[in-house]
């Protein structure tokens, strides 16, 4: 028999495996602690990659190891090292529990809360099975029955997130009570009766009061908002607007409050409460933010602190000279692990937007509670304002670089660098989300990927095309500040015209459609209806995109400053759109179509028209990029390419071509009615995108799509409001006396009300 282990390396592991996986169990759950908040400030795949490998492997550490343990009991171990293995036990399961900043990868793990509940009963039975065979000779029993606690505590922490973060249970949680509505059978009955009587009746309905909320009467107020003021209106409208991760609906009342509040609003303060209100979202379905941030919460981590603690100071005070010297030294390095993992996640907590919320939210009714409150808001209040600051938004600005003059010497740029790297840390440690916008370029594809390298088509052969594609063909640009303004005026006019539900509807599925009927461009828009209108999205989409990179590659106009940044807007926005929906289909499923197949044949014509032409691939020059635009154009377009080339084909290259043509016949301000139609593009992306995938998109950088709908939906734009404003009573007024309230002193019974009048039940 070939022994094809080594014996030296057969030992080695027979002797350390225990401690091995144990120091590694730990070592990951400092990894997962300490970097699983980078996957919603980073789309980074590789970053996003590491960390669910952590993810998957912490827990098979833990497990791996609790079975290690289980099996090293046997006869032939001397007391002190079984004593030691059953101290070892409880230690997986804190590690089992995982660490406050990642409950679930993904959106599926939290429907697993089963298996993780029946994990839960599986695991703690391993340790007190392991715990029970060190008896009755433990000397260490005490610490570890603290510990065995402490880790339960831990455990079960996770389950119950995982349980409530599962979609289903999240829905039911937003549930209200059943509302049967007006009594209508007693109201009937007492109409009928009164019409049999022949006496003059009639129902008048009574409609809701207008009552304004706290938050809309003080809105107004509010000039600029600042960081405390921004979490708490953004923890305001979530508790309403977190129903949207599971399609909820929402009233008149809270639809009119959200768009008071934004209207006001300038784009940047807007900006602010959307990222707050999103990262509450992220942290309630991805992390244990809901456990512990309740009073339950804090006492039940506090006794289980309080227990790591009292094991430390009891193993500290025993007599430790029958243990081996390595194993004591990993047994402190277990407790004091543990200590600091348990020190981390309560100042990260401490420091949060939950926190900023809660104290902001402390009532004063009573002289302690206001003693209180104040206290906090002397002592910690500028601290935590402080670590809010850090994570401001970095806006980056078209003109930040050209407005410096002294940006052109040495010394200016030295300063810019230094200024940069000192900044680069703060952004990524506090920041928010990404900050940026992926791109992925049609023409650029083509042109780079003309014939594919031998190399390719393994990878292609393994499934990992998409792979390769997003790290060669991505790119990111930065997110600035001007591209948002942009965006929230757009949406902004068109939700003063949604003062109904239908107008709100009519707008929502818009896509370029909304903006052309509305302008004047001399007729020339007419010619564009077309490709808004009479063709699927998803066709649309890379119609426009094409159109777009032709007339930008190719147009002269980019000297005005106003065009240029207008043109700058529809080409960021144009290759975020189709990263979207060529590299993110689940974000687009339900507007795609068949944007797959359109894209790959739209390449494939585009390949080989820059064969015929011998345009060369390889590094691509802006020159090159012009140069190919420029030949596409050339190309007679009198017929259209579905006349010549039937449906078998899905190409869109020359339709492409002719709506660049049309674009370019259009005079003035033509770029930003290209800008118009990508914001109404995305706007219909957003809103029609699943909600579950915004939700899942939270944990991997963000992305500008999830920021439009959640404004849209604060808009009131959108079909997320279907009840309008009803009527909180009916009365039944038997007939028609002027001086109506001697009647009522004289016959209260003939007036009954329903609804939300105590009189009548």
């Amino acid at each position: 028999m070939v022994n094809l282990i080594p014996t030296v390396i057969k030992n080695f592991y027979d002797k350390w495996n225990v401690q091995g996986f144990i120091l590694a169990s730990l070592s990951l759950q400092t990894i997962l602690i300490l970097f699983a908040p980078f996957r919603k400030r980073t789309g980074n795949v590789m970053i996003i990659w590491l960390i669910w490998s952590a993810y998957l492997m912490a827990d098979w550490a833990a497990n791996f190891a609790v079975g290690l343990i289980s099996n090293s009991q046997d006869n032939s171990l001397k007391p002190d090292r079984e004593d030691i293995l059953a101290f070892w036990a409880p230690f997986l399961l804190l590690h089992l529990g995982g660490p406050d900043t990642i409950t679930a990868f993904a959106l599926e793990d939290n429907a697993l809360w089963l298996r993780h509940l029946v994990g839960l009963v599986t695991q703690v039975s391993a340790a007190v099975l392991v715990f029970g065979q060190s008896l009755p000779e433990n000397n260490l029993w005490v610490p570890t029955v603290l510990l065995f606690a402490a880790g339960t505590i831990k455990y079960g922490e996770r389950t119950r997130a995982l349980f409530l973060a599962n979609l289903n249970r999240f829905r039911e949680s937003m549930l209200k009570a059943p509302d049967p509505g007006p009594n209508y059978a007693k109201l009937m009955e007492e109409y009928s009766s009164k019409k049999d009587a022949r006496l003059p009746t009639n129902i008048e309905l009574i409609p809701e009061p207008n009552k304004d909320s706290k938050t809309a009467r003080y809105a107004a107020d509010e000039k600029v908002l600042d960081v405390l003021a921004a979490v708490r209106h953004a923890y305001h409208f979530f508790e309403i607007f977190k129903g949207l991760i599971v399609d909820l609906i929402f009233s008149f009342r809270e639809r009119d409050e959200s768009r008071l509040f934004f209207q006001k609003r300038t784009p940047e303060d807007a900006f602010k409460v959307l990222a707050v209100e999103l990262n509450f979202m992220y942290e309630v379905l991805y992390t244990k933010v809901v456990v512990v941030h309740s009073m339950f919460g804090y006492f039940v981590r506090f006794v289980s602190w309080c227990a790591v603690v009292a094991a430390l100071l009891t193993f500290y005070s025993l007599d430790k000279r029958i243990f081996r010297k390595i194993d004591i030294g990993i047994t402190y390095t277990l407790l004091f692990g543990a200590i600091a993992l348990d020190t981390i996640a309560l100042f990260m907590l401490a420091f949060s937007d939950w926190t900023a919320a809660s104290i902001q939210s402390l009532s004063t009714e009573n002289r302690w509670k206001k003693f209180w409150k104040a206290s906090i808001d002397r002592c910690f209040l500028p601290l935590l304002k402080y670590f809010l600051i850090l994570k401001k938004i970095n806006w980056c600005t078209n003109t930040e670089s050209t407005t410096n003059t002294e940006s052109t010497s040495w010394l200016g740029r030295a300063r810019q660098i230094l200024c940069s790297w000192l900044e680069r840390p703060r952004q990524i440690l506090f920041r928010r989300w990404s900050e940026s916008l992926h791109q992925y370029n049609l023409i650029e594809y083509c042109l780079k990927e003309r014939i594919e390298p031998i190399w390719v088509y393994p990878i292609v052969e393994l499934g990992l095309k998409d792979f390769y594609d997003w790290m060669i063909y991505v790119s990111k640009e930065p997110f600035t500040k001007e591209l948002w303004v942009f965006i929230f005026g757009q949406l902004k006019k068109k939700s003063e015209l949604a003062d109904d539900p239908d107008t709100a509807k009519r707008i929502c599925s818009a896509r370029g459609d909304w903006v052309l009927q509305d302008s004047d461009w001399n007729g020339g828009s007419n010619k564009l209806m077309f490709y808004v209108v009479d063709v699927d999205y998803d066709q649309s989409l890379i119609i426009w995109h094409v159109a777009t990179e032709l007339c930008y590659n190719t147009d002269k106009d980019e000297d005005n400053n106003n065009v240029g940044d207008y043109r700058e807007f529809c080409k960021i926005l144009s290759d975020y759109m189709l990263y979207l929906l060529v590299m993110q289909p689940t974000m687009m499923s339900a507007v795609a179509g068949i944007g797959q197949i359109r894209f790959r044949d739209t390449c494939a014509e585009a390949k080989q028209f820059f064969i015929r032409k011998n345009l060369r691939q390889g590094r691509l020059e802006k020159e090159d990029k012009q140069h190919a635009c420029k030949m596409i154009l050339e190309v007679n377009t009198d017929v259209k390419p579905v006349d010549l080339k039937g449906d078998r084909s899905k190409s869109v290259l020359f339709d492409a071509c002719i709506l660049a043509k049309n674009l370019k016949e259009l005079k003035g301000e033509k770029w930003k009615l290209m800008c118009e139609v990508w914001v109404e593009l995305l706007s219909y992306a957003a809103s029609h995108c699943r909600a579950n995938s915004h939700a899942a998109q939270l944990s991997k950088g963000g992305e500008l799509i999830t920021f439009v709908w959640l404004l849209m939906a604060h808009f009131g734009i959108g079909d997320q409001f279907q009840i309008n404003e009803g009527h909180a009573r009916a009365k039944l007024i038997v007939g028609w006396i002027e001086d109506f309230d001697v009647l009522m002193d004289a016959f209260p019974f003939l007036f009954l009300s329903y609804g939300c009048l105590p009189c009548y039940e």
